[in-house]
């Protein structure tokens, strides 16, 4: 069942409905919705009818989350910092490249003046 419905994976396709998603990763709605509601990260839209609308990367953050806890053996607090340790990680380095600008931005200004 996995090489089949991997074949509905689309690269040309911007958007899923849940049943498409559901399919693709093999996955129940019901657990989808689970996890939006245990992972703050995973947050589809909703289009204008309230339908949920999933992107390729929610796709791409269902599949590890589904990974982590089923292959792995995560717990949803493990997934949860999991999750959180990679984006503190992205935003200290985003911090040290802000402070380091802001460090070099003074240098220029006090040349200038």
């Amino acid at each position: 069942m996995g090489a089949s419905s991997r074949k509905n994976v689309s690269s040309d396709k911007l958007f899923y409905k849940i049943g498409e998603l559901s399919e693709i990763a093999e996955l129940e709605p019901y657990v989808l919705r689970y996890w939006e509601t245990e992972f703050p990260f995973l947050k589809p839209r909703k289009n204008k009818t309230g339908q949920r609308v999933y992107t390729r990367k929610d796709l791409e953050i269902i599949l590890q989350i589904k990974n982590l806890l089923y292959k792995e053996k995560y717990t949803i607090a493990g997934v949860r910092n999991k999750f959180g340790e990679s984006t503190t990680r992205k935003n200290t380095v985003s911090l040290k490249t802000i402070h380091e600008v802001r460090r070099k931005l003074k240098e220029i200004l006090s040349i200038l003046k």
